[in-house]
C-alpha cells in the first residue's frame, strides 16, 4: 500500500513544501560563492545606508551601517540556506532576545531558531541511499519525506519500521562536516571586515574550539553515545524523557531514535503560571545537576531542543550533539561565583569572575564603578525573597547600559575560556527561555541546596 502511495507522497511534498526546500550547497566552492554574494550584499547595504545617513548630515559608525534590518535579513536568509556551521553560529547570536542587539534585529535573527529550509526529496533520497544502501525502503512500512523539523546540521523525519518501531530519524545535510572549518573562518572574516571585532582581540582559540565542537555535533555516532549516557543518568526519573536509541539504523550521518510525541516548550506561554514555573524548575534543576553532579552538559540551549510531553508533566530532551564534559575547574569556578553571589560579597564576585575568565583584570580596574553597579543590581534582584521573576526584565536595562559603556573601551574586550563560554551559553539560554515563559522559580533556594550538597 505504501509503495503505491509513495509517488503521491513525494509529489505532495514537492508541491506543498516547494518554498521550504532548498538544496544544501555541499561543495566548498559552492559555499564560498554564497559567502561571496553575502559579503557583496552587505557591502552594498552599507554603502546605501551610509549615503542616506550622510545626506541627512549624520556621521554613522560602521557597526550602525552593518547592523541594519536589511543587512541582518540578508545574513539570516543566507545562513539559513547554507545551514551547517554557518547557520549554527548565527543561531548562537539569535538567542540574544533583545538584551544586547536592538529588539528589531533580534527578531529578524530569531528566524534562525525556526525551521531551516529542508532538503529536496531527491537530495534526501541520495543521502539515505548512501548511508543505508539502495534498498533501504524495504525496512520501513512508512517514511515521511517531509521533515518534522529542519535545523542547522540536519533534519528529522517520522518513520515506522517493518518490525513496528515508531522512530524519529535525523539526517545530516550533505557537505556539512567537510565545510565546518571553511564556514567558521568565513564567518570570522565577515566579523573582522565589518569592524565589529577589534583587531587586537585574539579569537583564534575560540574559533578552534568552535570548529571542534561543530565536528562533534556533526558526528551522529558520537551523539548516539551521549544520548545513551543521558538516558542512563536520568533512568527511572519521572520528570524527564530521553528518546531511546536505535543503533542498528544509526550511522555517522543518520541518527535513529524513538519518536516521542509532545509539543514545543514555547507553547507553555499560554498555560497557567504554575505549569510554566514547574517546567522551568525542572530545566534549571537539570542544568545545576549537569554542572555539579553529572559533569556532563548539553551546551546547546536552542528552544527546539526541549519539548513538553503530551500530558504536560514531563520535559522531553532532544539533541545531544553539543553535549560535552564539564571539567572540575569549570564547576569549581561556578561554585565560587555562586557562593560569592549568595553572600552578596561584591569584591568576591568580581574576583571570582576574573578567576573564571568572564572578566579581564583591565576591565575590572578601569571600569570598577560600572562593574560594581552591574553586580549591585544583579545581587539585589537575586536576593529578593521568594521566587525569582524571570519575566521582570527591568534590571536588564541597567546591566545593558553599563555593559555597553564598558564595551566602548575595546581594550576591555575579553573572551572567556572556551569551556566556560560553552557552559555559560547553556546557562544564559536557559535564563532566556525562562524569561520567554515569564516563569517564577526560587533559584536561590535551589542553588543553596546544590552548593550545600556539594559540600
Amino acid at each position: 500500500m505504501f509503495q503505491a502511495l509513495r509517488p503521491i507522497l513525494l509529489n505532495m511534498s514537492q508541491d506543498d513544501n516547494e518554498s521550504d526546500t532548498r538544496a544544501v550547497p555541499g561543495s566548498r566552492r559552492a559555499r564560498l560563492g554564497h559567502f561571496g554574494r553575502l559579503a557583496g550584499g552587505l557591502a552594498g547595504g552599507v554603502m546605501a545606508e551610509g549615503a542616506r545617513r550622510l545626506a541627512e548630515g549624520k556621521r554613522p559608525r560602521m557597526d550602525e551601517l552593518l547592523l541594519t534590518p536589511a543587512n541582518v535579513t540578508r545574513v539570516a536568509d543566507r545562513l539559513s540556506h547554507l545551514r551547517g556551521a554557518a547557520m549554527k553560529l548565527g543561531q548562537m547570536v539569535s538567542l540574544d532576545s533583545g538584551d544586547v542587539l536592538p529588539p528589531e534585529l533580534s527578531q529578524i535573527m530569531a528566524r534562525l531558531r525556526e525551521n531551516a529550509h529542508s532538503m529536496p526529496p531527491k537530495q534526501l533520497e541520495a543521502v539515505l541511499a548512501a548511508e543505508w544502501g539502495q534498498g533501504w525502503r524495504k525496512d520501513f512500512k512508512y517514511f515521511n519525506p517531509r521533515p518534522l523539523a529542519a535545523a542547522s546540521i540536519g533534519q528529522v523525519h517520522r518513520a515506522t519500521t517493518r518490525d513496528g518501531r515508531d522512530l524519529a530519524i535525523k539526517v545530516q545535510y550533505p557537505g556539512v562536516r567537510e565545510s565546518i572549518d571553511a564556514d567558521v573562518d568565513n564567518v570570522a572574516t565577515l566579523l573582522r571586515v565589518s569592524g565589529l571585532l577589534p583587531k587586537a582581540l585574539d579569537i583564534a582559540p575560540l574559533l578552534d574550539e568552535a570548529k571542534q565542537q561543530l565536528r562533534e555535533e556533526a558526528d551522529y555516532e558520537r551523539e548516539a553515545d551521549q544520548l545513551s549516557a543521558y538516558a542512563k543518568l536520568l533512568e527511572g526519573e519521572d520528570d524527564y524523557i530521553v528518546p531511546g536509541l536505535h543503533r542498528d539504523l544509526t550511522t555517522r550521518n543518520v541518527l535513529a531514535m524513538d519518536f516521542v510525541p509532545g509539543r514545543p516548550i514555547e507553547t507553555l506561554e499560554d498555560k497557567p503560571q504554575e505549569a510554566r514555573d514547574a517546567m522551568m524548575e525542572r530545566l534549571i534543576s537539570l542544568v545545576l545537576r549537569e554542572l555539579f553532579d553529572f559533569r556532563l552538559m548539553q551546551t546547546d540551549p536552542n528552544f527546539a531542543n526541549y519539548r513538553v510531553s503530551e500530558d504536560g508533566e514531563k520535559l522531553v530532551l532532544l539533541d545531544f550533539g553539543a553535549a560535552r564534559a564539564v571539567s572540575p575547574h569549570v564547576a569549581e569556578n561556578y561554585g565560587r561565583l555562586l557562593e560569592a553571589g549568595l553572600a552578596q560579597d561584591h569584591d568576591a564576585i568580581a574576583e571570582a569572575a576574573i578567576t573564571a575568565g568572564f572578566l579581564s583584570e583591565h576591565a575590572a580596574k578601569a571600569h570598577s564603578d560600572k562593574l560594581d553597579r552591574i553586580i549591585a543590581v544583579i545581587v539585589a534582584e537575586l536576593s529578593k525573597p521568594g521566587p525569582f521573576d524571570f519575566g521582570d526584565r527591568g534590571f536588564v536595562k541597567i546591566v545593558r547600559e553599563e555593559g555597553m559603556a564598558i564595551a566602548q573601551d575595546r581594550a576591555a574586550w575579553h573572551l572567556p575560556p572556551a569551556d566556560i563560554l560553552f557552559a555559560q551559553r547553556k546557562i544564559s539560554g536557559t535564563a532566556l527561555l525562562a524569561a520567554r515563559l515569564k516563569a517564577k522559580v526560587d533559584v536561590r533556594s535551589m542553588v543553596e541546596a546544590k552548593l550545600a550538597a556539594k559540600g
